[in-house]
C-alpha cells in the first residue's frame, strides 16, 4: 500500500463517527445507519481512483453517503408509522426532563422537510462549513444558508419558542433513541405539569 492509499485509509477511518451521525440523521435507524456507513466506505475505497488528492475527502464521503441513501430510498419507499401506533407500543416514558426536551427536539426535527433537516444536520451537528455542506448537497451556498435558516425558524415555531435566541445549541451526541408517539406540544404540557 503506497503512502497516498495509507493516508486516505486513515482519513476515511477518522471520518467514520461523522459519517455515522449523518447516516443516523438520514435513516433514523441505527442498523440502517451502520449499513449505510459500511456501503459508503466500500464504495469510496473501490472508487479511490476517482478521488482528486488535495480536495475535501470528508465532503466526498458525505456526498457518496447521501447518494447511496437517496438511491436506496427511491428503491424501498417503505411505509412509515404515520399514525404512531407502532412507536407508541415501543416507547417508554423518559426519566429525565432534559431527555424529554431532547425527544421534543427530535420529533420536531423529524417533521422538517428532508432538505432542511439535512442542511441543519450537516451545519449544526456535523460541524461542516456552509461551503462543505453546499458541496455535499450539490447546491449553492445561499441555498444551504436559506435551508438552515428556514429549518431553525420552523423548529422554534414547532417547539413553541417565542424568542429565536432561546433555541439551545445542538447537543454533541448524535441523534438516536426511541421516539414518542405524542406530538411535541402534548409532551411540553406534560412536562409543565411535572414541574409544578
Amino acid at each position: 500500500m503506497n503512502d497516498v492509499a495509507a493516508r486516505m485509509k486513515n482519513d476515511m477511518l477518522a471520518a467514520i463517527p461523522a459519517l455515522r451521525a449523518f447516516a443516523l440523521s438520514l435513516s433514523r435507524k441505527p442498523d440502517r445507519a451502520d449499513d449505510l456507513v459500511q456501503e459508503t466506505l466500500m464504495k469510496a475505497w473501490a472508487n479511490m481512483a476517482s478521488f482528486v488528492p488535495g480536495t475535501n475527502l470528508r465532503a466526498w464521503l458525505f456526498t457518496i453517503q447521501r447518494n447511496i441513501f437517496y438511491s436506496q430510498y427511491r428503491k424501498r419507499r417503505e411505509v412509515e408509522d404515520a399514525d404512531g401506533h407502532k412507536a407508541a407500543m415501543l416507547s417508554s416514558p423518559p426519566a429525565q426532563l432534559d431527555h424529554m426536551d431532547f425527544q421534543d427536539f427530535r420529533i420536531a426535527l423529524d417533521t422538517l422537510p428532508v432538505d432542511q433537516r439535512e442542511a441543519l444536520i450537516l451545519i449544526g451537528a456535523s460541524g461542516m462549513s456552509y461551503e462543505e455542506a453546499a458541496e455535499v448537497c450539490g447546491c449553492a451556498i445561499g441555498t444551504i444558508k436559506s435551508r438552515v435558516n428556514r429549518a431553525r425558524v420552523k423548529l422554534a415555531e414547532i417547539l413553541g419558542l417565542d424568542n429565536f435566541e432561546a433555541v439551545p445549541p445542538a447537543p454533541d451526541a448524535p441523534v438516536f433513541g426511541q421516539v414518542s408517539a405524542q406530538p411535541p406540544a402534548a409532551q411540553a404540557q406534560e412536562r409543565a405539569k411535572l414541574r409544578m
